[in-house]
C-alpha cells in the first residue's frame, strides 16, 4: 500500500473527546475549586490580622495543590478541565496573596508585579495552545517547584506577621529581619517561577511550530 495518503506522525497530541477529558466533577478538579474557594477566606484573615487562621488556610491551600496532581495521576482522574483549573487556581491564589502582602509591605511591589506578569504571560501561551487543539502540556517539576517555593514562602511571611502581632510569641524574629529573609525568599521564588516561565515557553513553541509544520505537510499531501 502506498504511503502517500498517510498523515504525518507527530510529537504533540490533539485534543480529544475522549469520556476522561470530558469529565469534570473528578476529585482533583474538586479540590482545585476547593483551592479557589479558600482565596476569600484567606484575604480576610489576612487583611484582619487574624494570621493564624490565615496560615491555616494558605497552608491548607498548598497541601491540596501538592495531593491533586497526585491523586489525578494515581487513580486515573486527569481531565482536560483540570489542566486549566489547576493553573487557574495557582495565578488567582498568587495574585490575591500578592496584592495583601502589598497592603503590609509595599517593597514586596516589584517581585509581585514580575510574578503576575509571568503567570499572564503563561496563560496567554496556554490559550494559543488551546485554541490549535492541542493539549495543553503537563506541569512540569520546575513549575511545581515554583509552586511549592512561592507557599513557603508566603507561609513564612504569614509566620513571620502572626509573631511580631503576639504579645508572648513562640518565636522572636525581628521585624526588620524577617522582612529581609521573606524579600530574599520571594526573589529567589521569583527567580524559579521566570526559569519555569522560560521552560514553558521553549515547550510551548516546540509544540506550536511542530503542529504547524504538521498543518502544512497534510494540506501538502492533500493537494
Amino acid at each position: 500500500m502506498s504511503n502517500e495518503n498517510k498523515k504525518p506522525e507527530t510529537s504533540f497530541q490533539n485534543s480529544g473527546t475522549t469520556d476522561l477529558s470530558n469529565r469534570a466533577f473528578t476529585i482533583p478538579n474538586i479540590i482545585c475549586l476547593v483551592r479557589i474557594l479558600l482565596i476569600t477566606p484567606f484575604v480576610n484573615f489576612f487583611l484582619d490580622e487574624q494570621y493564624i487562621w490565615a496560615a491555616v488556610v494558605i497552608i491548607a491551600s498548598g497541601l491540596s495543590d501538592c495531593f491533586d496532581g497526585m491523586i489525578a495521576r494515581k487513580f486515573n482522574q486527569e481531565s482536560e478541565l483540570g489542566k486549566i483549573l489547576d493553573p487557574l487556581a495557582d495565578k488567582l491564589t498568587l495574585l490575591a496573596v500578592g496584592i495583601c502582602l502589598c497592603v503590609i509591605e509595599p517593597f514586596f511591589l516589584p517581585v509581585v508585579i514580575i510574578l503576575v506578569l509571568k503567570d499572564i504571560l503563561m496563560l496567554i501561551g496556554s490559550s494559543k495552545v488551546v485554541k490549535m487543539g492541542i493539549i495543553v502540556p503537563k506541569s512540569k517539576w520546575y513549575g511545581k517547584v515554583g509552586t511549592v517555593m512561592f507557599y513557603v514562602t508566603v507561609t513564612f511571611i504569614v509566620f513571620v506577621e502572626m509573631m511580631q502581632s503576639m504579645d508572648d510569641p513562640l518565636i522572636y524574629i525581628e521585624y526588620e529581619t524577617g522582612k529581609w529573609i521573606s524579600m530574599v525568599m520571594l526573589c529567589l521564588t521569583a527567580v524559579m517561577m521566570i526559569f519555569a516561565f522560560i521552560m514553558y515557553t521553549k515547550t510551548y513553541r516546540e509544540i506550536m511550530r511542530k503542529a504547524e509544520a504538521s498543518e502544512e505537510e497534510s494540506a501538502s499531501i492533500t493537494e
